[in-house]
């Protein structure tokens, strides 16, 4: 069973006994509950800390940051594959419905990881579907079989490469599938936005440039990517108390999109990555920011503006 079915089951049972609840203890509590919920939305409280955010559509969508890693994952692969962004939103309210962007391992019968693969049904062995890089190749080398999925409806084109028996319940994960697509297919410039604790570590660019070529495999080996170290202070547009005096400077060979797939992918990698600060084209994340300024990238003079600049903890 999908986790968003199970997930509904449980919201039924809770319901069922809530109306068991005096009416006025339910209209009492609710209002203290929904009176905290938008209190927590509107005032960034330590609810938002560790979260992400992506805006669009009149909307946005608010994910864990262990969710926003795994949907950027997903979205690089499609990148990688030079796929539209179309697959991965199809990807992502795909993984959304089936495991919440977790990598879990347990599911209905044998299926694991993001997408609920089975093992059973020749998705791959179990170790493989557990790999998340595996496990989103699998499913886009099954999307690119069916040549309409480009313009098909998102909720049907899932339900063929899945064979979910709750065929409806991809479209309820569309819209923030389209959202986290647009950001991290670089379609919509500086979207993502991360609230994150400080990092209180040293980090090493290294390990983000690993993660480069693991989730962009060919782009890096084709050169369609350059990963290269240089001073921070040469190559950011400023450097922020508790970075690193190194930068990992990402060359998107002159490409806008991928810049903007790769400056949305590295602040996606933060929490993971000890990432403080990435730039790309007089714009800026800056994980200290906070209040209204945390609302948006903000802006910056200097540094190499053509190519993504990320900085990570230091000493």
């Amino acid at each position: 069973m999908a986790a968003g079915s199970r997930a509904r089951g449980r919201a039924r049972g809770r319901v069922g006994r809530h109306l068991a609840v005096p009416l006025v203890m339910v209209l009492v509590f609710g209002g203290i509950a929904g009176g905290s919920y938008l209190a927590l939305e509107r005032y960034g409280s330590p609810a938002h800390e560790g979260t992400c955010v992506a805006s669009g559509l009149g909307t946005s969508h608010r994910y864990t940051t262990d969710r926003v890693a795994n949907a950027a994952l997903i979205s690089a692969t499609a990148v990688d594959r030079g796929m539209p962004p179309r697959a991965a939103s199809i990807a992502l309210a795909t993984a959304y419905q089936e495991s919440q962007l977790q990598n879990i391992d347990y599911g209905d019968r044998d299926s694991l990881g993001l997408f609920q693969q089975r093992p059973s049904q020749g998705w791959g062995t179990e170790e493989q579907i557990m790999d998340p890089v595996y496990a989103s190749n699998a499913f886009f080398d099954v999307l690119e079989t069916y040549p309409d999925y480009i313009s098909a409806d998102i909720n049907d084109i899932a339900q063929q490469v899945q064979r979910s028996g709750h065929p409806e319940a991809y479209r309820d994960h569309e819209t923030e599938g389209r959202l986290y697509a647009s950001a991290l297919t670089g379609q919509s410039g500086a979207n993502l936005l991360c609230t994150l604790d400080e990092v209180g570590a040293t980090a090493s660019p290294e390990q983000l440039r690993g993660e480069l070529a693991r989730q962009f495999p060919r782009a890096t080996e084709s050169g369609r990517i350059t990963a290269s170290l240089d001073s921070a202070a040469g190559a950011a547009p400023q450097v922020p108390e508790g970075a690193g005096a190194t930068a990992l400077v990402l060359d998107p060979g002159g490409d806008e999109t991928l810049g903007w797939s790769l400056a949305n992918w590295a602040v996606a990698r933060a929490a993971d990555d000890g990432v403080v600060q990435v730039s790309y084209r007089g714009r800026v994340w800056d994980r200290t920011a906070h209040g209204e300024e945390a609302g948006a990238w903000g802006s910056a003079e200097g540094g190499d503006p053509e190519r993504v600049v990320v900085l990570v903890s230091g000493r």
